[in-house]
């Protein structure tokens, strides 16, 4: 199952996709993170179930500077084909 997070804020320009991407890797997620032109970045993921609820917080986070105000999840009800990687879009 794919699992896409939607996060709103001030997220764009300030390292946040390169920052997901990190702890995507690490977590051993793939999918991608980019940035929409509504100013908020969209990450999709796919991978061990238990690394999603990690990668939620960390988003809701982010790097230090950003500045998220709220983070949407969804789930795709089928997978999507996004690659065996995490990509920077």
């Amino acid at each position: 199952m794919t699992t896409r997070f939607q996060v709103f804020g001030m997220v764009q320009g300030v390292g946040f996709r390169w920052f997901v991407a990190r702890h995507a890797r690490s977590l051993g997620l793939h999918g991608y993170a980019r940035n929409l032109p509504n100013g908020t970045v969209e990450v999709l993921v796919d991978g061990p179930e238990d690394a999603i609820p990690t990668l939620e917080r960390l988003l809701r986070t982010g790097p230090a500077n950003a500045q998220v105000h709220r983070v949407e999840r969804s789930t795709e009800p089928a997978a999507i084909p996004i690659g065996k990687s995490f990509d920077v879009m």
